[in-house]
């Protein structure tokens, strides 16, 4: 079970520091005109969590205050994001000795009723402007080890068997460009929208993941030579693929 401290913190390896955020990132608005409120930050954080494996169903989550100081949102607010969550569905409340919140055993029979075609639809759109301008802004300037961690996870998916090793794979990929192209607060930006996308969107199957791959292969390829457009229509590739 967990319930340690860290598991809700910066989307990195358990053991790292927390990267100081970026300047107006935190409150920095997912859609013209509308920011992600607090509640939707709790959601999304523990969406993001399951779909990495951080935490699983039946699993018990950090204490509200514990959350709320890696969120840095108030406690009340965890609160009733949490509640929020148990009268929906994805989280279970006990209590006595051993109680606490925990990922609903349902989690993903739950999150199947929530999804929200244009909604997802409209993130999705941010999610490839974010990723494109990140790639137009970096290409032709990476170190050259810079990629070589995104390289080891696309050669991991081409191996892996397990659908949600799969799944798993493809949201660290995403994390970890952006932390390659655009720092440690984007790589937290890019969790939170992603969050918001699992809860939002039916889990790729793994025909369309093994497709993705060959997009962030053919992107690394680009990234490497300090191609741009090349790059930035392999992730709009990306984007466009769809179950055959």
């Amino acid at each position: 079970m967990v319930n340690a401290a860290g598991k809700f913190g910066p989307y990195d390896q358990p053991g790292q520091a927390r990267p100081a955020p970026v300047a107006g990132m935190r409150n920095a608005p997912l859609l013209s005109g509308r920011g992600q409120t607090g509640s939707e930050l709790v959601r999304s954080r523990i969406a993001l969590q399951v779909r990495l494996k951080s935490v699983s169903p039946g699993d018990r989550l950090p204490d509200a205050g514990v959350l709320a100081e890696e969120l840095g949102i108030s406690e009340i607010t965890v609160r009733r994001a949490l509640e929020g969550m148990c009268q929906d569905g994805l989280l279970d409340r006990r209590r006595g000795r051993a109680g606490g919140t925990f990922v609903a055993p349902g989690w993903d029979t739950v999150v199947a009723l929530m999804h929200d075609a244009d909604e997802a639809a409209s993130l999705n759109a941010f999610h490839l402007l974010l990723e494109c301008g990140l790639v137009a802004h970096s290409a032709g300037e990476l170190p050259v080890d810079r990629l070589e961690g995104l390289r080891t996870l696309v050669d991991e998916m081409d191996l892996a068997d397990d659908p949600a090793r799969l799944l798993e794979l493809e949201a660290r990929f995403h994390l970890d460009l952006a932390e390659a192209l655009g720092g440690p607060g984007i790589r937290e930006f890019a969790g939170d929208l992603l969050g918001r996308l699992c809860l939002l969107l039916p889990a790729p199957t793994p025909a369309v993941v093994r497709a993705q791959n060959r997009c962030h292969a053919e992107l690394l390829a680009e990234l490497g030579r300090g191609a741009m457009d090349p790059a930035v229509r392999a992730v709009k590739q990306h984007q466009h693929v769809r179950p055959s």
